[in-house]
């Protein structure tokens, strides 16, 4: 693959700085529910990078690599559920969830194109 490990993959620094981004806006949240599952989701991304970049076969690293991209969905889906709901009760939302909804898009976008490189070395 030509990288000696996952830290220097820059979609898994970028999933890191997306589950710090989700752990901050969301540090005032009484919301316990949903803001746990965000929380997971978030961390979720770029732990299963690392986690299969550590396996012993390609095929596993891609599988990995799709929970990851699966992740980022999930969170990209609390995020709009997040926001509804705030907006239905008439409560704040978050001032910064464009951002973060662009930001699952461009990592989902950036597992993909990790996917499609390994499975065309296969």
């Amino acid at each position: 693959m030509g990288l000696r490990n996952f830290e220097e993959l820059e979609v898994w620094k970028r999933g890191c700085q997306l589950a710090v981004d989700i752990y901050t806006a969301l540090h005032t949240s009484k919301d316990f529910g949903l803001k746990d599952q965000m929380q997971r989701a978030a961390v979720s991304i770029a732990s299963n990078i690392a986690e299969g970049s550590e396996r012993a076969s390609t095929q596993e690293y891609i599988r990995f690599l799709r929970i990851s991209k699966s992740s980022c969905a999930e969170l990209r889906t609390q995020l709009y559920i997040y926001q509804k709901a705030k907006k239905a009760t008439g409560q704040p939302a978050l001032p910064d969830n464009k951002p973060l909804i662009q930001e699952t898009r461009e990592i989902s976008a950036m597992l993909q194109g990790l996917i499609k490189s390994l499975q065309a070395k296969q």
